[in-house]
C-alpha cells in the first residue's frame, strides 16, 4: 500500500516556497550525510550533537531522521503545509534519500541537508478537507505518516471528488481535546509535592472569592487551610480544608476524624489526590457539618473553572495556556 507523509517546511514553513521550487521535501539537524547509517549509528550522531536535549527529543530525532532514510519509498504521497495560502502541496516521492546543501536559508540550526526529490501534483485546500482529516494533519510533528482515512480524503479532493461527510466530528473532537487537556492537568497537579498541594488548594479558593491561612510543616490537627471572607477566621463561613496528597484512598476512618475537629459553624473540603472509598463518601454525605470531598479529578475541574482568577502564585504552581476555539 503507498503510503502518504507530512513533512514540513521547517518552523511556520520558512521554506515552503524552496520546497516547491526545488522539487524537494528536506529535513535535518546538523548530522551530516546518513546514507547507509544504521539506526544505532543515527542515535550516537544525535547524542553526540545533543548532549543537553532530553532522552525523549533525541528518540524523536532518531526516529524522524529514521523515517526519511528508510521508511519512505519512491511513489509514496507526501504533503507539505503553507499557512499563508493554507493550501497542502501534494507530490510524490521521486528519489532515495540524498545529502545536499541545495537549501540556501535556514532559520535555526536545522541544517535541512536530508533531501529527497518530489514530482508536485496539485494545491489542496484546507477548508475542502474533513474535519477529522485536517485534526490527523495538525500534529506537529516534523515528519508522520498520515493515516488512510486522512488519505482517502485528500485523494478524494486531488481527484475532484467530494470529501466524506463528518458532521458532528468537530464537537466530538473539542470534547476530545478538553478530556486531554483535564488529563494533562492531573498529571501536573500529581506530581506536586504535599506543601505545593497545599498553596495549590489555597489559591483555588482565593479564586473563588476567599482568602486563606496555610499551616505551616508540622501537626495542623486537620487544619492545613483556613478560608474565610477576611482571612482572619472570623468572618462567616469558615471553611477549614484538610489536603491529603497520597496514592491511599480515604477511608470513612478519616472523614470522621476530619470531622470530630471541625466546629458546629464550620463548613469542610477534604481533598485527596487518591480519591475515597464509598463509605467515606457515605460518611461525609450524613454528616451534620457541611463537607465537601474533593477528589483530584474534581479538584482539576474547579481549578479549570477558575483559572481564570488565580493569582500569580497559583499560576507559579500550574501555568496554563488558554486556547481559543470557535463556537459553531
Amino acid at each position: 500500500m503507498t503510503n502518504m507523509w507530512m513533512v514540513r517546511a521547517g518552523k511556520n514553513a520558512f521554506l515552503i516556497d524552496e520546497f516547491k521550487e526545488n522539487n524537494i521535501v528536506a529535513i535535518g539537524w546538523g548530522l551530516g550525510n546518513l546514507k547507509d547509517k544504521s539506526k544505532e549509528e543515527i542515535e550516537e550522531l544525535v547524542y553526540e550533537k545533543y548532549p543537553n536535549k532530553t532522552k525523549n527529543q533525541n528518540t524523536i530525532i532518531v526516529a524522524q531522521e529514521y523515517k526519511f532514510l528508510k521508511d519512505i519509498k519512491k511513489g509514496d504521497y507526501v504533503l507539505s503545509y503553507n499557512p499563508g495560502t493554507r493550501n497542502y502541496l501534494l507530490g510524490k516521492i521521486t528519489s532515495n534519500y540524498y545529502f545536499s546543501d541545495i537549501i540556501s536559508k535556514t532559520l535555526d540550526d536545522d541544517d535541512y541537508s536530508d533531501v529527497r526529490n518530489v514530482k508536485w501534483l496539485d494545491d489542496i485546500p484546507r477548508d475542502k478537507l474533513n474535519i477529522s482529516t485536517k485534526n490527523t494533519l495538525g500534529a506537529i510533528s516534523t515528519l508522520f505518516n498520515i493515516n488512510n482515512e486522512a488519505k482517502k480524503d485528500i485523494l478524494n479532493i486531488f481527484e475532484g471528488k467530494e470529501s466524506g461527510d463528518d458532521s458532528g466530528e468537530d464537537s466530538i473532537l473539542v470534547d476530545e481535546i478538553e478530556e486531554k487537556s483535564k488529563e494533562f492537568i492531573k498529571d501536573i497537579v500529581n506530581s506536586l509535592e504535599g506543601y505545593e498541594m497545599q498553596d495549590l488548594v489555597a489559591a483555588l479558593l482565593r479564586a473563588m472569592g476567599y482568602k486563606t491561612i496555610v499551616s505551616t510543616p508540622g501537626p495542623d490537627r486537620g487544619r492545613d487551610i483556613i478560608a474565610s471572607p477576611d482571612g482572619l477566621g472570623l468572618e462567616n463561613p469558615v471553611i477549614v480544608v484538610e489536603v491529603k496528597h497520597r496514592s491511599q484512598t480515604m477511608s470513612a476512618p478519616n472523614i470522621r476524624s476530619f470531622k470530630g475537629a471541625l466546629k458546629k459553624t464550620n463548613k469542610g473540603i477534604y481533598v485527596s489526590t487518591g480519591g475515597f472509598t464509598s463509605e467515606a463518601k457515605y460518611e461525609a454525605e450524613r454528616s451534620e457539618i457541611p463537607i465537601i470531598l474533593m477528589d483530584l479529578d474534581r479538584l482539576v475541574k474547579f481549578i479549570m473553572q477558575y483559572y481564570d482568577n488565580f493569582d500569580a502564585d497559583g499560576r507559579s504552581l500550574l501555568p496554563l495556556k488558554k486556547i481559543y476555539w470557535p463556537i459553531k
